[in-house]
């Protein structure tokens, strides 16, 4: 599908990666940017439309699908990290609020504009994902494993709505220059070039985006033995 003219709706919008989705939409000629945060007033950029969205609100997420009934562009980039392992965290609730927004939330909006899309010829569902879906980190070990569930929730997607003629895409990205990632001393990626990838791909009709070295090594080591992936397991 082509950006320009289309109607885009982007969870997560207000900062960050978000942000940055919805500058390229609008750079790109997008018709409507919705732009969707919990709080619509933290959305400040020109040319796009706030929108009140907390995607764990079933009922909000209905509502939202019912209004914008034009979009034929879904971006799920809401996510949480809680920064905490299975082991030592004091209890589930970091792994619960992962998994209640990064998959269940993805899910939800994926249900919820599934028909809308049917509606508008089909367009296109992205879904920002990361390289912890692919491999996992003991400190953040719940967080990927609700980018594992949302990797595969992906790939059903893209089954369950082939037939209604949607494109779904998924992306993957070690470490983006947001707030998210302030604390790793590592290379990371601009958000403004995971949001070209990403379009790039949308209008070339692609499956997948690994926008950086480590999603694409880590994507290329899942055939190998685990001890590619996770050195420490060598004896």
């Amino acid at each position: 599908m082509k950006i320009a003219g289309s109607v885009a709706l982007v969870t997560g919008a207000n900062r960050g990666l978000g942000r940055a989705f919805t500058r390229a939409l609008v750079e790109r000629g997008a018709r409507t940017v919705y732009a969707g945060a919990r709080d619509p007033g933290t959305v400040t950029d020109p040319g796009v439309v706030p929108i009140e969205l907390d995607i764990t609100d079933p009922d909000q997420v209905a509502e939202v699908a019912r209004r914008l009934d034009d979009v034929d562009l879904l971006v799920n980039n809401a996510g949480v990290s809680r920064a905490a392992s299975f082991l030592t965290a004091e209890s589930l609730d970091p792994a619960r609020a992962e998994i209640e927004t990064n998959y269940f939330g993805t899910l939800s909006l994926s249900r919820a504009f599934a028909p809308v899309l049917a509606r508008n010829g089909g367009g296109a569902l992205v879904n920002m994902l990361s390289v912890l879906s692919f491999m996992t980190v003991p400190r953040v070990g719940s967080y990927s494993a609700s980018k594992a569930a949302a990797w595969s929730l992906t790939n059903a997607l893209r089954l369950e709505l082939a037939a209604q003629g949607t494109l779904v895409v998924g992306v993957h990205a070690g470490f983006i220059d947001t707030d998210m990632a302030a604390g790793v001393q590592l290379t990371k990626i601009a958000p403004a070039d995971v949001a070209a990838q990403t379009f790039d791909a949308v209008e070339a009709e692609l499956y997948e985006v690994l926008v950086d070295h480590y999603s694409r090594d880590a994507k290329a080591a899942l055939s190998a033995d685990p001890e590619v992936l996770y050195p420490a397991l060598r004896r």
